[in-house]
């Protein structure tokens, strides 16, 4: 099985305000894109196990064009709070550079 890191090229998170997440995955060529973008393993249920977040307030967007897909998921606790380990949301990628594809 293919590991996220070796299909994509970059794969980044960042901040989409004090309440949301937003990770890009930017495949590495349209024949990787098209193998991996409708894979159950990118579904909302995957960010809801891995980020503790609600699977009915996750985004998913595919972008053809780019061999990109973004998606979007509520923060667990809202940025800034007293909680708050990763202000700007640029570390949250890590945890799906070994996630499996199938």
């Amino acid at each position: 099985m293919a590991k996220l890191k070796e299909v994509c090229r970059h794969i980044r998170s960042k901040n989409a305000g004090p309440f949301w997440v937003t990770v890009d995955l930017f495949f590495d060529g349209a024949e990787q894109y098209r193998r991996y973008r409708n894979s159950d393993v990118l579904a909302a249920k995957t960010f809801a196990t891995l980020y503790g977040t609600d699977p009915t307030f996750i985004k998913r967007f595919s972008i053809d064009r780019l061999n990109t897909i973004k998606i979007s998921f509520v923060r667990p606790s809202a940025q800034g709070g007293v909680v708050e380990r990763d202000m700007h949301s640029g570390q949250q990628y890590v945890r799906l550079l070994e996630l499996e594809l199938d």
